[in-house]
């Protein structure tokens, strides 16, 4: 599957009205145990550029504060802190701080002693994140489980594989997160095996979900293809009156 074939999928749930009601009581549009290639940006809605791009920098400080992330941090980081802005979920740290293992130096180690290897895996959460989640108030349960990489026939893949993941924000901004990753670790091994291209990213998820807030962007899409297909169905009613007249003209 890709993408599309996501995007369709919800869309079908959506107007079948099966929701899911999370702890909040809020609905939720939700794919359980999917797989696909993360071939687009984004599922539905615009990436916003400015935000990524200001995430990432605060990824590559591996600070674990949220009030650290340049500009303005987003309310939803706030809401999950505790009150002196702690968090769990900075990816940089989870993979490049030797405090939590080293994954990004490990993965490169294990693929340059064996490309073939299968145990090239940055593990970003932890046994310990069902007490950690919650400490001193916050509410940061790491939505990434683990990321694999492969290299098949010269290609340095990922196989993101997540426990969570909000389609709209979530999907945008953890896609951009692990193309950079995926970008740097191919650049990296090449300093090694200068044959290496970047690969796929296939993306794993428990529970992919729309939350109730963004289901005008479901409701967008809907009223675009319904548009679309308007327009073909009145382009093919046109080209059938013309090939009638063009018939009895004969």
């Amino acid at each position: 599957m890709q993408v599309e074939d996501i995007r369709n999928l919800i869309l079908e749930k959506y107007k079948d009205d099966c929701f899911v009601v999370d702890k909040s009581g809020c609905k939720t549009v939700e794919l359980e145990a999917v797989s696909f290639n993360a071939n687009e940006t984004s599922i539905f809605g615009k990436v916003d550029g400015d935000y990524i791009q200001r995430e990432l920098e605060w990824y590559k400080s591996q600070s674990l504060n949220v009030d650290d992330i340049p500009g303005k941090t987003p309310a939803i980081w706030k809401e999950v802190s505790d009150a002196s802005g702690c968090i769990n979920s900075n990816y940089g740290y989870l993979i490049y701080n030797g405090a939590n293992y080293a994954q990004y130096q490990n993965t490169i180690k294990t693929l340059e002693n064996d490309p073939y290897s299968r145990r090239a895996v940055m593990i970003y959460t932890r046994p310990s994140m069902h007490y950690d989640f919650c400490a001193n108030g916050m509410s940061d349960f790491i939505c990434t489980n683990t990321v694999q990489y492969l290299i098949r026939d010269n290609k340095v893949n990922a196989i993101v594989q997540m426990r969570s993941n909000d389609v709209v924000f979530g999907y945008r901004n953890d896609y951009a997160w692990q193309k950079h990753v995926l970008n740097k670790l191919t650049n990296d091994l090449k300093k090694s095996n200068p044959f290496l291209e970047e690969g796929n990213i296939n993306w794993q998820v428990g529970s992919l979900h729309v939350y109730e807030r963004h289901f005008g962007l479901i409701e967008k899409e809907i009223e675009m293809r319904d548009r679309l297909n308007a327009t073909h169905q009145l382009a093919e009613e046109a080209m059938g009156d013309s090939r009638v007249l063009g018939a009895r003209s004969q």
